[in-house]
């Protein structure tokens, strides 16, 4: 049974043959693998180590857990499962088992260099919307 372990506060920037060797000083069949930014590519600050038993697992969270590491001190504990975290009053993810997570809508900026004359800015258009309402709702009878 592989045991999943969370390894946080990793320095901005390091070298991961460095952690390797780190890992591999406290046991064999250690992988690890550092979470990166899905659009800059830079590294998150933490990551996630797979081991093969218990024993082994317990191992690198007794020898590496404050451990000094490019300056910061490693934080190495067991990584929960998603299906075994807790659910809260505002757990967003699906009640049913099997569901997939929906990801959050992100209101993204749409730009074109080929504005229609006449047209407004596509980036802008929502704030005009507003801006059109709020000077609507101010007309004065004269």
């Amino acid at each position: 049974m592989s045991v999943r372990l969370y390894v946080g506060n990793l320095p901005q920037s390091f070298d991961t043959q460095e952690l390797d060797a780190l890992f591999a000083s406290v046991g064999e069949g250690i992988r690890f693998k550092a979470v990166q930014d899905r659009e800059t590519g830079a590294g998150r600050g933490f990551g996630f180590a797979n081991v093969d038993t218990d024993a082994v697992a317990d191992a690198v969270i007794e020898q590496l857990n404050g451990r000094e590491f490019g300056g910061n001190a490693l934080r190495v504990e067991r990584s929960e499962r998603r299906d075994e975290r807790r659910s809260g009053p505002n757990d967003r993810r699906p009640a049913a088992a099997g569901n997939t997570v929906a990801r959050k809508a992100v209101n993204k900026v749409v730009h074109r260099d080929d504005v229609e004359a006449g047209a407004p800015d596509p980036r802008w258009a929502g704030e005009l919307a507003k801006l059109k309402g709020l000077l609507d709702g101010q007309k004065a009878a004269v």
